[in-house]
């Protein structure tokens, strides 16, 4: 590996050197115990593989949060610690199965993008072609993995292009302009949408650099920080709110379960606790918290959430991934 580094460095000293993992560029968490001694500094990339059949997660048949939380665990041993230690990382390859039909592939892809939202991943997919000339000695062999259709005409899945739309652009940069202070914003990975206050009694998804600047306190009050205002739960099956008493339990939001996506209050008035919820039409609601353990068979995907860091001009931005026959993106969908 430092051999193939010192050439590349040798023969153009103005690339960046990226280096790959083992096990199909899975892993490199032989880098826990040996770092890589090189003659340069300032230009060396890592990067990593992620899919859901060689991550170690038994998405089908387990429970979706526990598998989650134990696959995060298990890519940040085989990687992700890199990018914690301030080395550049990127995903070079994810995919998934686009026909939305494999249960496990679509599991696997809205743990994903929790994590490419959370910590500001850069990513490349797996991948653009539709077909192929000729594979495995099949003529226009068809790639269920590709963004486009068999002729290439259209996207292969149409709300997989809305999910994805918000991480196409950095979250916390570098390379942003004019950042202002980092703040929060609620990402519902299911949609690839944020939360946006549309009244006080009124909170919906939508494109996340419309975001509101949220903050997420020490105390676990998720405030405005144009208004001062918090999020408060008032009773099961109804609205999310904003108020000005913050110290009650309705306002104090927990990170519950292993994939520590539900966001959770108890009620004041009787201690029940609800998780929020993004029903279908995209309005944000507290309801009973669902499928935190055990059942293999039940989908969290709706109350799950990410409260991350954004440094985005509040509000501004626009889309960047454009595929044929897409249309114009809802402010709110959510994918089968």
């Amino acid at each position: 590996m430092q051999l193939g580094a010192e050439a590349v460095h040798a023969a153009n000293p103005d690339v960046l050197v990226i280096l790959s993992g083992l096990d199909f560029d899975n892993s490199l968490s032989f880098l826990l115990s040996k770092k890589v001694d090189l003659s340069f500094t300032g230009k060396l990339v890592y990067e990593q593989h992620w899919y859901g059949f060689s991550d170690g997660g038994n998405w089908e048949f387990q429970n979706q949060n526990d598998v989650c939380g134990m696959v995060i665990d298990f890519i940040r041993i085989k990687g992700l610690f890199l990018l914690e230690q301030g080395w550049p990382l990127f995903f070079s390859e994810f995919g998934f199965d686009m026909s939305g039909t494999h249960i496990g592939d679509n599991r696997y892809l809205t743990c994903f993008l929790s994590v490419a939202a959370e910590m500001d991943l850069d990513w490349a997919i797996w991948a653009l072609q539709g077909s192929y000339y000729i594979r495995e000695g099949i003529l226009a062999y068809d790639e269920s993995y590709g963004l486009l259709t068999w002729d290439w005409c259209t996207a292969r899945n149409p709300s997989f292009i809305k999910r994805i739309n918000s991480l196409q652009s950095p979250f916390q940069g570098p390379g942003l302009p004019n950042s202002p202070e980092p703040y929060n914003v609620i990402f519902h990975p299911q949609t690839g949408l944020c939360v946006l206050v549309k009244s006080s009694k009124s909170l919906e998804l939508g494109p996340c650099d419309e975001s509101n600047a949220w903050n997420y306190t020490s105390g676990y009050e998720l405030v405005v920080k144009s208004t001062g205002q918090c999020l408060q739960a008032k009773s099961v099956g109804e609205n999310a709110k904003l108020g000005t008493d913050c110290s009650r339990s309705s306002s104090k939001w927990q990170l519950i379960s292993n994939s520590r996506m539900h966001v959770s209050a108890e009620l004041t008035k009787d201690g029940t606790r609800v998780c929020l919820d993004a029903s279908p039409d995209g309005a944000i609601t507290t309801n009973q918290c669902k499928c935190l353990s055990v059942d293999p068979t039940c989908n969290p995907e709706s109350q799950w959430f990410k409260i991350i860091l954004s440094s985005r001009d509040v509000p501004g931005g626009s889309s960047m991934l454009q595929l044929p026959s897409l249309g114009p993106r809802p402010r709110t969908s959510f994918s089968s």
